[in-house]
């Protein structure tokens, strides 16, 4: 009924003197979008259209009744050809204004682009309507031809002449899209007279001087894509006309207009061939004497030479030293290809290209180290020792992409010297010190160092094994980062056949211990089974130092942890210094133990027993260590503290071993120091001396939710924990709570207030089954409670209450014994990355290919599959853990999940996470209940990126 009334609405407004309103035009268009809309209605709406289109003289109606006609073609493509005939005949009308055929032409190009069926037709737009359309008196409707004139079948002479033709236009958008089309007449190559392409490179030179920055900046464009091609078309004088399109770049290289500036910079890295003089004018602000050059005279005029070099002094000079960082990164980009073209400026060049490494801007300094990183593949970067102090720094700057492109540049750079070598080696070891988490990139670095210079290698081995055999006798402190490196520099050179007997045979035997942490610096020549053999096979001749603790001393029982440091400390700290300076020992005892084995390959698993049996007790070394610091934190002796947690962090990151349950301690460990160093941090917050110390909202917020956050997934990915072991978990969460009690700044004070009673009556629970007695702070937690009497979200309680339940907090003695395990998931989409996305189609489910692997985890747990876009909306899919299949504790299933939420793009990122639903977060609050999502928070244990790309019709 609804339809019907809508339908005699439309009729009987044609049938009267007055257009059909808005408003009916707007239920046509409900009733076109409309997937339920019968057949019959449709095909009446249409005919409603087409009378409108005969007998309206409104040309607000027509424009949206063309629009209507549009959207009923692309949602019913049965109708497409009668839409588009209608359309035509209404088009080829002479009573027509200009505006209102232009608009049924862009009608007509959408319909035949969505239907290939009517190409064809599009013919009738002959090179003579289209003209007259172009001289018409509307500036939109000409403005929209020149940029649209790709969709028509109009001659490109034609085209040619029309766009040459409007370059005088008065409107300045309308000489910008005519200086466009030249560009894209130029791409297609079509023309061959010289002199045509030559006044059409004249007209767009006069543009550069244009007062509109529009203009010119397309006019640069013109300019480069008609001067090259001017230039191919006469061999003999490609010379001179690629020095004159370089002369006339190089002249706006100090336009008034950045994105100008910025085009002209672009345009430059596009010329192929340019003399040496002007290439190296181009790097100096004075002009350089050219009467010597006689070789162009023949091609160049003697006079035009000072009026080139006048507009190229200094270009790329002022481009390197642009306020604008755009104009900066385009100079820089320019020089890949110029330095190509001459060794001279090329160097020349890399003066400079230093000096902008200094640059404010992280983007410009990336570019200008990709350009350095280009001109080394082709053989152009020749660093000299005055550029070394400028290039290392790059090396330890604070951008990872930046250091990731500098040592990409040692990788292909070949250093003429063995200072330089010498001083880069250095440099690239250094950033193992301040940047640890780039050891994997580094150490491929070096390794491509010690392949291409491997004479320089042979020179400095002498050194190298000396350091590395000190480091293993104990002579020198156990920097495993660097003598890992240096054992890669060294097996790297030994590649080469010439030079393999210039090695040492013991370096491959201490190579071979390293085995898992160096195989990804060699990945690109073997892989690790091959590396394993090759170090075995040179190592077989190998002689292991006397003075080692197995050989010498004869020590096979486990270090001692009661050694003084080996330095002097203050009265209060010395406790803990000797934590540090025992833990060392105790991993340079590990690293040698396990290091002086005699047969690397032979041995593997006696080396697991005494790894697992060494560590262990290194792990509840640090643990034991956490409760003794606190008096001392809460002393407020932190930064001491601080220093030795990193450091303990250090150690456990870099001790990362996979057998026999060695690799749970570690993990499990390294998240109980992240929460101790984290509560550390905060407690200097709430010490008396600082508490009314302006410190931040922000920066509290941020440490707490971290904090939250860290004490969370210890909880909840970890398992196998004793009462009593769950017992010092859960009084980390209380602390966690109470810490946010104290703040009244804290937001959503009655949530904490109710997770902490929670929680705490589950800790009595525990405690009632147990033997165990509570500590003080639960107890006193349990007063304060009570005290609050029947006010159960906390809103009669002061912070300053909370604040002295937390002086009888303190971390609780953890003893490692193997039962707790680590939850962990991998998900992997196979056959997917940037370069090769899924398909999807805008507005229908996508199907997600996802094979995952889980590790210690059971039905008792609850695992979704989070899927989100960048936008934050968020798609959770439940999995189910009956459906995994496996033995044991490792269980594996692969299926396609479903994304429903397609958005309408031409791609998009996905990121797909496997999250554990926090079971035990009792009072959290319900999420996602509309979608069917987790009801608790969720502790994301992985994460992959999926890339997904819209279907081509």
């Amino acid at each position: 009924m609804l339809h019907s009334s809508m339908e005699l609405k439309t009729n009987s407004d044609t049938r009267g003197e007055e257009s059909p309103s808005l408003h009916s035009l707007a239920c046509m268009r409900t009733l076109i979008v409309n997937p339920s809309t019968q057949q019959p209605t449709i095909s009446s709406v249409f005919d409603t259209l087409t009378r409108i289109l005969q007998l309206s003289h409104s040309k607000l109606v027509l424009h949206h009744t063309l629009k209507l006609l549009t959207d009923l073609a692309f949602h019913h493509a049965y109708l497409s050809r009668q839409v588009f005939d209608s359309v035509r005949s209404f088009a080829v009308s002479p009573s027509q204004s200009t505006r209102l055929t232009a608009e049924s032409l862009e009608v007509l190009a959408s319909i035949s682009e969505h239907d290939a069926t009517l190409s064809p037709a599009m013919e009738d737009v002959d090179d003579g309507f289209f003209v007259s359309l172009c001289f018409g008196a509307s500036v939109s409707v000409r403005l929209w031809l020149l940029e649209n004139v790709g969709r028509f079948r109009i001659r490109p002479s034609l085209l040619f002449t029309v766009f040459l033709g409007f370059t005088k236009d008065p409107y300045p958008c309308v000489r910008r899209a005519s200086l466009d089309g030249l560009v894209n007449l130029s791409d297609n190559g079509v023309f061959e007279d010289s002199s045509l392409m030559e006044g059409c490179y004249g007209r767009a030179v006069q543009l550069l001087r244009d007062m509109e920055d529009c203009v010119r900046l397309a006019a640069v464009r013109v300019v480069v894509s008609w001067g090259l091609m001017l230039a191919s078309s006469m061999p003999d004088m490609k010379t001179y006309w690629s020095n004159e399109v370089f002369a006339k770049l190089c002249s706006m290289a100090r336009d008034m207009s950045m994105k100008v500036r910025v085009e002209a910079f672009d345009a430059l890295g596009k010329i192929e061939i340019v003399s040496e003089e002007f290439l190296l004018q181009s790097l100096s602000k004075r002009i350089i004497g050219l009467a010597k050059q006689k070789e162009f005279l023949d091609q160049i005029p003697s006079e035009q030479f000072p009026m080139l070099a006048t507009s190229i002094a200094g270009a790329l000079v002022h481009g390197l030293e642009d306020e604008f960082f755009e104009v900066r990164k385009s100079a820089c980009q320019s020089l890949q290809t110029l330095t190509i073209l001459s060794a001279e400026f090329a160097q020349e060049a890399l003066n400079l290209l230093m000096d902008v490494l200094n640059d404010d801007s992280m983007v410009v300094r990336l570019e200008a180290l990709e350009t350095m990183h280009c001109m080394a593949i082709s053989g152009r970067l020749k660093v000299q020792e005055k550029h070394l102090h400028m290039f290392l720094g790059a090396l330890v700057d604070n951008s990872l992409e930046v250091r990731c492109t500098a040592r990409k540049i040692l990788k292909v750079v070949k250093l003429n010297d063995l200072v330089l070598f010498k001083s880069s080696v250095d440099g690239i070891l250094k950033i193992l010190d301040i940047y640890p988490q780039d050891e994997a990139d580094v150490f491929s670095a070096v390794s491509h160092m010690g392949r291409n210079h491997e004479k320089f290698v042979i020179f400095i081995i002498n050194k190298v094994f000396q350091e590395i055999e000190a480091a293993f006798e104990g002579k020198l402190e156990f920097n495993s980062a660097r003598v890992a490196a240096l054992l890669i520099l060294s097996i790297s050179a030994s590649l080469s056949l010439a030079n393999v007997d210039r090695i040492p045979p013991v370096m491959f035997s201490y190579a071979a211990t390293f085995l898992g942490r160096i195989s990804f610096a060699f990945n690109d020549v073997m892989d690790r089974d091959t590396l394993l053999a090759y170090l075995s096979e040179k190592s077989r001749s190998a002689v292991y130092p006397r003075t080692s603790i197995m050989h010498e001393e004869g020590k096979q029982q486990s270090p001692s942890l009661s050694s003084d440091p080996p330095y002097n400390a203050s009265n209060e700290m010395i406790s803990s210094v000797r934590t540090l300076s025992q833990e060392k020992d105790i991993k340079s005892e590990i690293q040698s133990h396990i290091m002086l084995q005699p047969k690397v390959a032979s041995s593997h698993v006696q080396q697991e027993l005494v790894v697992y049996n060494e560590v262990i007790p290194l792990i509840n070394h640090f643990l034991a260590e956490a409760p003794n610091m606190w008096p001392l934190i809460q002393s407020g002796c932190t930064n001491q503290i601080l220093k030795i947690l990193r450091h303990w962090k250090e150690e456990l990151a870099t001790t990362t071993f996979d057998s026999l349950g060695s690799g749970d301690a570690v993990a499990f460990t390294l998240q109980y120091v992240r929460i101790i160093k984290l509560l550390a941090e905060l407690w200097q917050h709430f010490l008396p001396a600082k508490r009314f110390c302006s410190r931040g909202m922000g920066e509290l917020d941020l440490k707490l939710a971290k904090l939250a956050r860290s004490v969370k997934e210890l909880r909840s990915r970890f398992i196998g924990f004793s009462p009593e072991e769950e017992l010092n978990v859960l009084e980390l969460i209380l602390v966690t709570l109470a810490l946010r009690l104290c703040k009244v700044e804290i937001c959503c004070h009655i949530l904490t207030f109710r997770r902490l009673a929670a929680v705490l009556s589950y800790a009595e629970s525990l405690l009632k089954q147990g033997s165990t007695e509570p500590s003080m702070f639960v107890v006193e937690l349990r007063k304060l409670l009570q005290e609050s009497g029947t006010s159960m979200n906390g809103a009669s309680l002061s912070p300053v209450l909370f604040d002295r339940c937390l002086k009888f907090f303190s971390p609780k003695l953890f003893v490692f014994r193997g039962n707790i395990r680590p939850l962990k998931a991998e998900l992997r989409i196979p056959d997917n990355n940037m370069e090769h996305p899924l398909s999807f189609v805008s507005g229908l489910p996508v199907a997600t290919p996802c094979e995952i692997k889980l590790y210690n985890i059971s039905t008792e747990n609850r695992l979704w599959l989070s899927m989100s876009m960048d936008d934050g909306s968020t798609q959770h899919a439940f999995l189910d853990l009956t459906l995994f299949e496996g033995v044991g504790d490792i269980k594996r299933y692969a299926f396609a999940a479903p994304f429903y939420r397609t958005p309408k793009a031409n791609s998009f990122t996905l990121r797909v996470s496997i999250g554990l639903e926090c079971l035990f977060d009792y009072v959290s609050p319900v999420q996602n209940q509309m979608y069917g999502g987790p009801k608790h928070e969720l502790t994301f244990l992985c994460e992959e990126q999926v890339y997904l790309s819209k279907v081509n019709n």
